[in-house]
């Protein structure tokens, strides 16, 4: 399997006036193609900081980030935003579908930043939608859907620029049981059947068992990976 993520001596210090927090400290962590990761670990342990980095939404104070063979803190802003328009799909745990927008439209946003005609992003869309099981949902409003059904959408949003990472941040935190396995076998099936590499940051031991390997953090260390 080769390398996809390779992080090498990462820390992370955040300053709260006085005070100065090291939320990740020399953190080392290599993830192959098309493997399934879950970060685990208390809260403030570092996990979400680590998949923001990863993902180019947040920096790192010192240590490289390669993605692809991408460093990441190279890139301009701009350059880092398009990156990460067309490389990595972000699954949130609240979904952060706009309300005003069906489930189409909300799964269409994405494209919007790239030069695609609208024939071609309908394309992407109606492909995502009927990968998520969500195709005769596509006119409803996040309110007309089931929790279950507001993650779909949100999973399709991460997944229609043809994203080859998917990152996660407690993609199942807000369901009941049946939903989140559902979601869960959701991902693992994008996993292993779309050969998308899966990072998935989660505190439920039953969504980790979904992962090839559980990485897990405390106080910003990897205590075994």
């Amino acid at each position: 399997m080769s390398t996809c993520i390779e992080i090498r001596q990462l820390t992370k210090l955040y300053h709260a006036g006085p005070n100065e927090v090291r939320a990740l400290d020399n953190v080392s962590l290599e993830i192959g193609q098309g493997d399934f990761v879950a970060l685990m670990g208390p809260s403030g342990s570092g996990k979400t900081t680590l998949l923001n980095i990863i993902a180019g939404i947040d920096h790192a104070t010192s240590g490289t980030v390669s993605v692809e063979g991408t460093d990441i803190a190279a890139l301009s802003e701009s350059a880092k935003a398009r990156w990460r328009t067309r490389s990595i799909g972000y699954i949130f745990q609240f979904y952060n579908l706009l309300p005003v927008l069906t489930a189409y439209e909300n799964v269409e946003l994405p494209l919007l930043l790239l030069p695609m005609s609208k024939a071609e992003r309908n394309d992407h869309v109606m492909a995502a939608l009927e990968a998520v099981g969500l195709l005769d949902r596509r006119d409803h409003y996040p309110r007309q859907l089931s929790g279950g059904q507001e993650q779909r959408a949100a999973i399709a949003r991460a997944l229609v620029t043809d994203a080859r990472i998917l990152v996660a941040d407690e993609p199942t935190g807000n369901l009941d049981a049946e939903n989140e396995h559902e979601i869960m076998a959701l991902l693992r099936r994008l996993n292993t059947q779309f050969a998308k590499t899966m990072l998935m940051v989660t505190h439920d031991a039953e969504a980790a068992a979904f992962a090839n390997r559980i990485v897990r953090l405390e106080k910003g260390s990897i205590k075994n990976n």
